[in-house]
């Protein structure tokens, strides 16, 4: 919560500072509100992963929240404001505001002081040596275990013991590397310990290893404990006398070593520790190790082929495993259908995690003649995370949240206002992040681009499920969350104030709610004095007036999606009269939304707005042109609507990173957005446009796109070219591509040939291209002058519908030398190629070798 936080009013201090009238106005009261705010949320970072914080710190802290909020809610109006100064003194004389300076002044005295009061509380806390600060609660600070763990009960791993098995009995490479990487409870360390004694397995090596490695990773321990289970007496050795000792050890031996719970490590020493394992008589040795991050196995430089990611078990096995703990007393069988019955609910609520079926099932073992007993424990099975009594059932996901950074936890909390079950469309997911300041852009990368980033470590970290995912560079279309994962957020989330639950996990309207799903369940009753709330995501179908009046005024609101809604007796000018109310508001998503034909005039009354989705809105006819004044926007997207053009006036949106659904048009159409205006726009990174028998191209113009030096992405779709398309095409042969472009899309490119400027030299940073449903003949290499050709960069290619492309495998390979990752589909004239090119293929190439996915 802290860092996201501390991120978010960081960026608008300074905003707010930079506007010398503010600074001069509230000098004294920012000052003093900046400094104490910075000790508040150092604090809040101190006590994140306290456990047992008293009631006095966590009440101060939920209020200490509360007050941050207030603090973003005034800084974020001296913004507003601003932006409303700077659009009437287009038309007006600037007057001075005297009532907005006294009330403004007055809410951060008001912040100031109650900033006193909460120092005052937690004094004693801070003061109190029993609850000092550690860097590690002590129920997680096991330390290191060594042990030749025999396996568990274990059903339906034979696939992932047949794939580890074959790995390692068919390798040739001196030193085999196997990750095994899943979500706690999901069987990792059962895998390994099977693999661990393996008959087959062990006859390979002279010497084997298990050691527990645990959170509390020291590599003189790491080091020790493996000597000390070779025989080895090294007490008092230093970290090199280990490693020499070891070296020495396995001198003329291969050895198998399982590093069981591996969090992070040392890649130094651990790039030291692979160098020392020798080869002898064509056999090898091997590390396993096993870990709950995906990123920790990519950074000890374990090929990605040599990872295995255990599935969750599916119903029959799960029920299996259930019975073995569960009826353990007759034999696994169950005695009676009517536990039978209330058994298999509970399975199915498990989600075929194997640690939650095992712990259920041995909680219900001595129960088993009482149905009772298991009826209250299926009924109160929701009050294990909504109570707060952390069972072991929960305590392998418990630890993976607590693992996790500030800024990856409230994303992740994010989620626990979907049903279960509920695929989330990432796009909305990571607008909602950015709209609320949960993220910032870093370096050279925006917010959303950083969003990504962190949707796909949690992914990696096995707590969100990737449904639909890109998989030439990880890139996350959809995704959903495990029913047990949802409990353990939810907890979590309504610990931490950001929305309550009722007993059957579902969201519930209280006053200090942060977040909203909108259910079915919750349509026509009024939401009162919500005026916490900063997101509101509608979760139903249609919306009718009443609606908007049971809203009300949502005065802190900064993120609203109803996207996919149907407009019931509802015209676009009754929705933007309640939408225009929400000042803060900074992002809005419409996408899909069926009856919305017009964007009105009152849009220009969102001055915070960042982020407008307008995707597939396909009545939409007109967007009005003071949307030209909301200067803050970051993203303007409008794809798959039948608008004819965007308004003229675009280019003055200098915070424009991502632009969607730009129709070039011609420069006699006066009122519409000409290619020439985007050249102004110097924070692109994404841009997709269309073209159309409207299409014109300017001399002026050609050169606009090269004027993006932050241009990463570009699509060009000529779909709605009907007439004159050769004409079309010909002009944009001529364009000047930008210098940094990494991601090339054209669809519906009728043309026999790629455009002049798709060549390696002029974009020499290209590593993606896709080109789909044209009429391409061929992929002609550049040649120099010389007659060599010169390669392309390109490490990701998509090719579908294209009848009428001809190229050869063996050329292409010639030409796109660094390719790893392809599609093909309905290429009917591709030659050579591994795999079908008449329907859905994807390509991988792996240790150097092309592979069918």
């Amino acid at each position: 919560m802290s860092q996201p936080v501390d991120a978010m009013l960081q960026n608008l201090f300074q905003l707010v500072k930079n506007e010398a009238q503010y600074a001069l106005d509230f000098k004294v009261e920012f000052d003093k509100m900046e400094s104490r705010l910075d000790l508040m949320i150092a604090f809040m970072i101190d006590t994140e992963n306290l456990k047992n914080k008293n009631e006095v710190a966590k009440a101060a802290i939920i209020k200490l929240r509360g007050m941050i909020y207030d603090a973003d809610n005034v800084l974020t109006d001296c913004i507003v404001r601003d932006e409303y100064k700077k659009y009437r003194s287009c038309f007006h004389s600037y007057l001075s505001d005297p009532l907005f300076l006294y009330k403004t002044g007055k809410k951060l005295k008001d912040i100031n002081t109650r900033i006193e009061q909460i120092e005052k509380s937690l004094g004693s806390f801070q003061r109190d040596p029993h609850h000092t600060i550690h860097t590690e609660d002590s129920s997680h600070a096991r330390g290191f275990m060594s042990q030749d763990s025999y396996p568990s009960e274990t059903v339906g791993l034979e696939a992932d013991l047949k794939k580890i098995k074959g790995w390692i009995l068919d390798t040739q490479e001196t030193l085999l590397q196997i990750a095994i990487v899943g979500m706690g409870g999901l069987g990792k360390t059962t895998i390994a310990q099977k693999i661990f004694h393996d008959n087959e397995v062990l006859s390979r090596f002279d010497k084997i290893i298990w050691v527990t490695v645990s959170r509390a990773f020291r590599e003189e321990h790491v080091l020790k404990r493996m000597l000390e289970r070779l025989g080895k007496k090294v007490s008092g050795f230093d970290s090199s006398q280990l490693l020499g000792e070891f070296q020495q050890v396995l001198a003329d031996k291969t050895c198998l070593i399982v590093m069981d719970d591996v969090w992070e490590m040392n890649m130094e020493w651990w790039t030291t520790l692979c160098s020392i394992f020798p080869r002898r008589d064509g056999k090898s040795s091997c590390i396993i190790i096993t870990t709950r991050n995906e990123n920790v196995a990519n950074d000890m430089g374990i090929e990605n082929s040599r990872i295995h990611k255990p599935d969750f078990l599916n119903y029959i096995d799960s029920w299996s495993l259930f019975s073995k703990f569960a009826f353990s007393s007759n034999k696994g069988i169950c005695p009676n259908p009517k536990f039978e019955k209330i058994g298999k609910d509970i399975t199915k609520k498990c989600g075929g995690l194997p640690l939650a079926i095992k712990t259920i099932g041995a909680l219900l073992a001595p129960k088993i003649e009482s149905l009772a007993s298991w009826t209250q424990t299926w009924e109160s099975f929701h009050d294990l995370t909504t109570e707060g009594r952390n069972k072991s059932v929960m305590a392998s996901l418990q630890l993976s949240y607590d693992e996790l950074p500030s800024h990856l936890k409230q994303c992740l909390l994010s989620f626990s206002i979907y049903p279960e079950d509920f695929e989330v469309r990432t796009e909305q997911l990571i607008h909602w992040w950015v709209g609320e300041g949960l993220i910032q852009g870093k370096g050279s990368k925006s917010a959303i681009e950083m969003g990504y980033e962190y949707l796909l470590q949690l992914v990696k970290r096995c707590l969100v499920e990737a449904m639909q995912q890109r998989r030439y560079d990880g890139r996350i279309y959809n995704c959903k969350i495990h029913d047990m994962v949802r409990e353990l957020i939810s907890m979590n989330a309504q610990e931490e104030a950001f929305c309550s639950f009722d007993e059957k996990g579902q969201q519930r309207l209280t006053e200090e709610c942060r977040w909203l799903g909108f259910s079915n369940a919750m349509q026509g009753k009024p939401l009162g004095n919500k005026s916490k709330i900063r997101a509101l995501i509608l979760l139903v179908s249609n919306i009718v007036k009443h609606d908007l009046k049971n809203f009300g005024s949502l005065t802190s609101l900064r993120v609203l999606d109803i996207s996919n809604s149907n407009l019931k007796e509802i015209n676009a000018e009754e929705l933007f009269k309640w939408i225009s109310s929400l000042k803060r508001l900074a992002n809005l998503n419409l996408a899909g939304v069926r009856g919305l034909e017009s964007v009105p005039s009152s849009i220009r009354k969102l001055l915070n707005l960042q982020l407008l989705v307008l995707t597939k809105c396909v009545d939409l006819k007109s967007i009005h042109p003071s949307i030209t004044t909301l200067r803050r926007l970051i993203l303007l997207d409008s794809r798959s609507c039948p608008l004819e053009n965007l308004p003229r006036g675009l280019g003055g949106l200098s915070n424009l990173q991502e632009l969607s659904g730009f129709m070039v048009m011609s420069q006699s159409k006066g009122n519409c957005c000409q290619l020439i205006e985007l050249g102004e726009l110097k924070q692109m990174r994404v841009l997709r446009i269309n073209l159309s028998d409207d299409t014109e191209v300017s001399e002026n113009e050609l050169n606009v796109l090269a004027h993006l030096e932050n241009l990463k992405v570009l699509g060009i779709d000529a779909g709605n070219c009907k007439r004159n398309t050769s004409e079309i095409l010909k002009k944009m042969d001529r364009l000047v591509p930008p210098p940094a472009l990494q991601e090339l899309y054209l669809r519906n490119y009728r043309h026999s040939t790629l455009p002049l400027w798709v060549c390696p030299s002029r974009l020499t940073r290209l590593q993606y291209l896709s080109i789909e449903n044209g009429d391409l003949i061929n992929l002609a290499p550049e040649v120099e002058d010389d007659n060599h050709h010169i390669a392309w960069n390109i490490e990701g290619l998509c090719l579908k519908f294209l009848a009428r492309l001809d190229v050869n495998w063996t050329d292409l390979q010639n030409d796109m030398p660094v390719l790893r990752y392809m599609e093909v589909s309905h290429c009917y004239k591709l030659k050579g190629f591994p795999c079908s090119v008449k329907s859905q293929s994807v390509l991988e190439k792996k240790s150097g070798f092309w592979r069918k996915n």
